[in-house]
């Protein structure tokens, strides 16, 4: 299982489908390979028996980096490198073959050629012509992205994994482990998307402080990267159909791709029971830009204006790397005025807690696969008012209320219906528990992928495979 950011070393959706899928097939050797920042992060869940797990990491300290097993300067490993950052700008270069050439190149080290490959990239930019009458990046800019590319690529140099099948929990860098291990020994590669990858580091990107010229490059690997591991895959499993119109545009096979959905464990979310005695807004997840907390604050004020006595309550931890951001939604929420109706509560020991605490549970994001948070709030019984976004629209059906993403009046409104409507908000909650009952159970999810692991291993065509799973789902 190859992961990016996610399981073991954090919290949130991705890493409990991971925590669930190990704990479901006890009788299969995971061995975990963790995309990680510095290789330091300590595991934040505690592992099955039938899990071990390797760190990947990016950025690791000097004193942890390992020993170099190939010169430092290779000229098949820097013809390789010229050829992939060339391929950021130049469409007659495959992007995928100057990739294989480069995980030939196993230990190999790309840092020494920094300063020669920002002159690749300047003389590739001044040589496409569609870039001309565009501002030409300095050398700080080229510069900048050969540091971040040249870290991002060190899962493609590490030794290839060694396994019966690689499965990659998200587009993007994982998969560059996937793809050296079917490059280098013909290990079938399984590809599982729960939000649109490729869609959130646009997303990132835009919000970057970088320069145009830096987002217009790292948005080219992105891209090419997340487009040849749809071109290799031998399966691609996302967890809501809206991923399709992506990874099929992107050069997927249509006949490669099979949705399976998330799933909780009804025992672990019964139905939530009495309702707050304030009018209760609820909202869980990991505290990140793109969850959109904003939004969802500004909706509360033209709740609040209408209600004066209603409360927002905020459940889930921020990582690290987003605690400014959680900083800049305390300083809006004081600016609106919100005071002790608004609060940040952290995590919570049992998160069906945080479902239970509010009348309606809100789901704010701009970009989702099919989310967790959403699937165990309906399971608990509760109203939700959720954005349209990914697979949101499958997971609610008809028994919630779904709003354009970015649209404060939109949901203060759908909140403000169900809040002053008990019979509506009853009935879409029993509902919702029905839905997520019927079709999205944990055991569901365990039972596709035991079967597509072993289909996989056995070297059975997943197109005809996916297509008899479908036909009896």
């Amino acid at each position: 299982m190859l992961t990016e950011g996610t399981y073991p070393q954090s919290y949130g959706g991705v890493s409990v489908w991971c925590d669930q899928l190990l704990r479901g097939l006890p009788r299969i050797a995971f061995e975990v390979h963790a995309i990680e920042v510095t290789g330091t992060e300590k595991p934040v869940w505690q592992l099955p028996a039938n899990v071990s797990t390797r760190a990947v990491p990016l950025w690791p300290p000097v004193h942890r980096r390992p020993h170099l097993t190939r010169p430092r300067r290779d000229d098949d490993l820097a013809h390789a490198y010229q050829d992939l950052l060339c391929s950021l700008l130049w469409p007659g270069i495959d992007f995928a073959s100057a990739l294989s050439r480069l995980a030939r190149c196993t230990g190999g080290d790309l840092a020494p050629w920094g300063e020669a490959a920002a002159g690749w990239l300047l003389d590739a930019w001044a040589g496409t012509k569609e870039l001309r009458n565009y501002p030409a990046p300095s050398v700080l800019d080229a510069l900048t992205t050969v540091d971040i590319v040249e870290h991002w690529l060190r899962p493609a140099l590490a030794p290839a994994p060694r396994a019966d099948v690689t499965h990659a929990v998200t587009n993007g860098l994982s998969t560059l482990m996937a793809l050296t291990a079917k490059w280098a020994h013909g290990t079938p590669m399984l590809l599982t998307e729960h939000g649109v990858y490729l869609r959130e580091r646009y997303l990132g990107l835009r919000e970057s402080g970088y320069t145009w010229p830096v987002k217009l490059m790292l948005s080219a690997f992105q891209r090419r990267l997340c487009s040849t591991a749809y071109q290799t895959a031998d399966l691609i499993t996302p967890g809501n159909r809206f991923n399709h119109r992506w990874e099929t545009r992107f050069g997927a096979d249509p006949s490669r791709i099979e949705t399976v959905y998330n799933g909780v464990d009804p025992a672990d979310f019964p139905a939530a029971g009495r309702e707050p005695d304030a009018p209760t807004i609820a909202w869980a997840g990991r505290i990140d830009p793109i969850k959109d907390l904003e939004t969802l604050l500004r909706a509360f004020a033209l709740v609040r204006a209408e209600l004066p006595d209603a409360r927002l309550r905020i459940f889930g931890g921020t990582p690290a790397v987003s605690r400014p951001y959680l900083k800049r939604c305390e300083a809006l929420a004081e600016e609106l005025g919100l005071g002790e109706s608004a609060t940040f509560e952290g995590r919570v020991d049992n998160i069906r807690d945080a479902y239970a605490a509010g009348h309606v549970v809100v789901l704010s994001s701009i970009s989702e696969g099919f989310p967790y948070t959403l699937i165990e709030a309906m399971t608990s019984g509760r109203a939700t008012v959720s954005t349209d976004v990914g697979g949101v629209s499958e997971a609610v059906g008809d028994t919630g209320l779904i709003v354009p993403p970015r649209e404060p009046a939109a949901m203060a409104g759908a909140c403000l219906r169900l809040l002053r409507d008990e019979l509506l908000r009853h009935r879409l909650g029993g509902q919702a528990r029905r839905r997520a009952l019927d079709f999205f159970t944990v055991d569901k999810a365990v039972d596709a992928f035991d079967g597509i692991y072993r289909d996989l291993a056995a070297n059975v065509d997943p197109r005809s495979r996916s297509r008899e799973r479908a036909s009896v789902a």
